[in-house]
């Protein structure tokens, strides 16, 4: 019994991380983002870790577990909102997908910059601590990968999204174009030839833009605040693991090399109990519930007041109770059975078995929580990856969508019918549901393992595929190409000549013939 007694905290030991020192870098004021990341560290310090977080945002309820510290990015939370007031999402896609990328490309490297000269991470950087792991958000911010060389730590990469253009070259993952379609572009994998000719062109257009414009900027913010800062390339393909929000339960499937790691619905937690007056709302909703959400970023006040008046006109003539997330304190023309919420929980909603649809705007964290509760949706994409979502939803028969553009009451009205009383839609969620569910470990459990395989082997060199150290001619085999080429016209050359040598030959031979007799 002493031996077996042993042997147990021998294996204890062995499985587990010292505590280590480990900083998040989530820069992004998009609160959506922040969830990922923040689930993500209140995990790692649950674990034991001691933890620190650069984010616009603080914790309000931090860990009780482990040592937990914020760096919060003051300020930034209120200039993000009135940009948005000036940005409507609404007229977005009005722009072309060009305009969007270049206009993408700006605001980050601001909105990177603006983390680095910030008072409170500027102590952090001249502060002279150490850590083990800096983990880094995967989001158009290249310079702040310079946090783990600046602090001597193992870098660990944090997609919010699946495995993207903005994080498979820096690992060395492939990205066949014929069915890697940019999210940007709202493609399937099952791309027509179109597609796949503006697929393409749209990935020079980008690669284009990064080596020219993107890298070159985010080299001098690492050079402006990054004491004796090292050259952006040297940091670029340096993360050791890449976490991917993403699951084939609710992602194309792609290629993978072995350091990206999917970890997709790690941020959704079991149901908890809802506050008294949702649930007896939700409770005494005797013909069901359709919930309204477009999300933690888009302001759904800010649509166009006619779009509105549709949507109320269009859920005034339903028999469900429609519970609409609405930032103002008031919706002018609201119906009886419209009910309005500054903010719900919206996985505890989702839970609840009075809800029988939700229409989203199909963000990638509704999404999921969408299958993870095996949910009927509506989408109704504004912008960014949602069209791609959108259409994952439809192609995977648990739900159907509109473009926003495209939004009448009698399409809405279609829509939702179809969707509440055709019984296979939520046969479908349920069984994309299981496909989720069906893992070995919680991917929660998957990702804090991978942070601490990271720390237990030296940062996982032998992860690295052999890609990382390939100019890009030789990785896209073009001197092959080129020596192949050379060859073949050489043959070619030389056949030729040969054949123009014995053709001459035997008319030289016919022709002496000819004289002689």
């Amino acid at each position: 019994m002493k031996t077996i007694l042993i042997f147990a905290i021998i294996l204890v030991f062995r499985n587990n991380v010292h505590s280590a020192k480990i900083l998040g870098v989530f820069h992004a004021t998009a609160r959506s983002h922040y969830i990922l990341g923040s689930s993500l560290m209140r995990a790692l310090a649950e674990k034991g870790h001691d933890v620190t977080v650069i984010s616009p945002f603080g914790e309000k309820n931090p860990p009780k577990n482990g040592s937990y510290r914020d760096i919060v990015l003051t300020g930034l939370v209120e200039e993000h909102d009135e940009k948005i007031k000036e940005i409507n999402p609404f007229s977005k896609n009005k722009m072309g997908i060009l305009k969007i990328v270049s206009m993408m490309g700006n605001m980050m490297i601001k909105m990177t910059e603006s983390a680095l000269n910030h008072t409170n991470v500027e102590k952090l950087i001249h502060s002279g601590e150490k850590f083990d792991v800096v983990v880094v958000e995967e989001f158009l911010n290249p310079a702040h990968k310079a946090f783990a060389t600046h602090f001597g730590a193992h870098l660990v990469s944090l997609s919010t999204m699946g495995a993207n253009s903005w994080s498979n070259s820096f690992v060395g993952n492939p990205t066949p174009l014929s069915y890697v379609p940019n999210l940007l572009l709202g493609y399937t994998n099952n791309m027509t030839f179109l597609q796949r000719v503006l697929n393409t062109m749209f990935y020079v257009f980008h690669e284009g833009l990064n080596y020219f414009y993107i890298y070159p900027a985010h080299h001098k913010l690492i050079k402006k605040y990054f004491p004796n800062g090292p050259d952006l390339h040297d940091v670029l393909y340096n993360a050791s693991i890449v976490l991917l929000n993403s699951h084939t339960s609710t992602n194309q499937p792609v290629p993978y090399v072995p350091k990206m790691i999917d970890i997709g619905g790690f941020h959704v937690a079991k149901p908890k109990k809802l506050p008294n007056e949702l649930k007896t709302f939700l409770d005494n909703a005797k013909n069901g519930v359709i919930y309204f959400s477009l999300g933690s970023n888009i302001k759904s006040s800010l649509m166009p007041v006619e779009v509105r008046q549709m949507l109320l006109t269009t859920f005034a003539k339903l028999k469900e109770e429609v519970l609409w997330k609405w930032e103002e304190d008031d919706l002018p023309g609201k119906p009886p059975n419209v009910h309005i919420k500054k903010w719900v929980p919206q996985q505890d909603i989702l839970a609840h078995p009075n809800v029988k649809l939700f229409i989203t705007h199909a963000g990638l964290l509704s999404t999921i929580e969408t299958i993870y509760h095996g949910m009927p949706v509506l989408a109704i994409p504004i912008g960014g990856d949602q069209n791609l979502n959108a259409k994952q939803i439809v192609n995977k028969g648990f739900g159907r969508a509109i473009s926003f553009q495209d939004l009448t009451e009698e399409a809405l009205t279609e829509n939702i019918n179809e969707l509440l009383t055709n019984p296979s839609y939520r046969q479908n969620a349920k069984t994309r549901s299981q496909i989720f569910h069906d893992r070995p470990v919680t991917p929660m459990e998957t990702a804090v393992y991978w942070i601490e395989y990271v720390i237990r082997n030296g940062g996982a060199p032998h992860l690295r595929v052999g890609a990382l150290d390939l100019p890009w001619y030789r990785y896209f085999l073009l001197d092959v190409i080129a020596f192949i080429t050379i060859l073949s016209i050489i043959v070619l050359y030389i056949f030729c000549q040969t054949i123009k040598v014995l053709v001459r030959c035997c008319f030289r031979k016919k022709y002496q013939k000819v004289k002689t007799s």
